[in-house]
């Protein structure tokens, strides 16, 4: 149980909370010094799940490349994102779970663009791609809006990878079931995210009877909308944390 990002200061987020997904992670390549901070002030059963860099998903006109500063960018920037197995991005992830590595990463969320499309040629590259990084069991891929045009080629690439299928519950149900169950709650409405929607109890009741009907051995919950902080406070007092 837990947000995306701190919503409020760190020193009373680890008093509320036992994991934080970390975004600053997907927006630039963090600093070892900030990561081994960040570890180093926590709890020790204090856990990080950290949202991967976004050269990895996304590709080099996405407005938000502008904010990648640390990140050495080598080689032909037409080859990074969209999860394929080019030497530019498994070099990229390579120096990404080398500068996290301090944090001790408990999940590394992939969240790919809504222009990326699942077709015969894009899933072969992607199951390469999980196959190459490996880690299967600690790695989980949030697809967001052209990828769902072929759910049967989107569940191929679960099932031949061991990867997570990372979905909001609100809007679709796993693929696939893994022991790790990753959910991202982006706000209910029209469109894949409403940031601005704050959760009813009646919202938070059949959250929990999905939570409640999951296979998963272990079960995150992270809030990522405006009122993230009193929604998971919310919801933690319903279930009982």
């Amino acid at each position: 149980m837990g947000t995306c990002g701190f919503p409020t200061a760190r020193s009373r987020y680890y008093s509320l909370f036992r994991v934080v997904e970390l975004q600053e992670t997907f927006y630039d390549l963090p600093t070892q010094d900030k990561m081994s901070s960040l570890r180093g002030e926590a709890p020790a059963d204090f856990q990080f799940a950290v949202k991967v860099l976004q050269g990895l998903t996304h590709t080099s006109d996405s407005p938000t490349w502008r904010k990648i500063k640390r990140a050495r960018l080598t080689g032909n920037l037409s080859n990074y994102g969209l999860l394929r197995p080019t030497r530019e991005n498994l070099e990229l992830w390579d120096e990404f779970v080398n500068v996290t590595r301090s944090l001790n990463p408990v999940f590394y969320v992939f969240q790919t663009p809504p222009y990326m499309e699942v077709t015969e040629d894009s899933v072969r590259d992607v199951i390469e791609f999980f196959r190459t990084i490996g880690n299967g069991d600690r790695i989980g891929w949030e697809p967001r809006g052209l990828s769902y045009n072929n759910v049967n080629l989107l569940k191929k690439i679960f099932e031949e990878t061991g990867i997570v299928h990372v979905v909001d519950p609100f809007k679709h149900e796993a693929l696939v079931t893994r022991s790790i169950a990753y959910f991202r709650l982006h706000g209910i409405g029209k469109g894949e995210v409403n940031y601005s929607y704050k959760y009813t109890d009646d919202d938070l009741g059949r959250l929990k009877a999905i939570i409640d009907d999951t296979e998963s051995s272990t079960v995150y919950v992270m809030f990522n909308n405006v009122h993230m902080l009193d929604d998971a406070i919310r919801f933690m007092k319903l279930i009982g944390k």
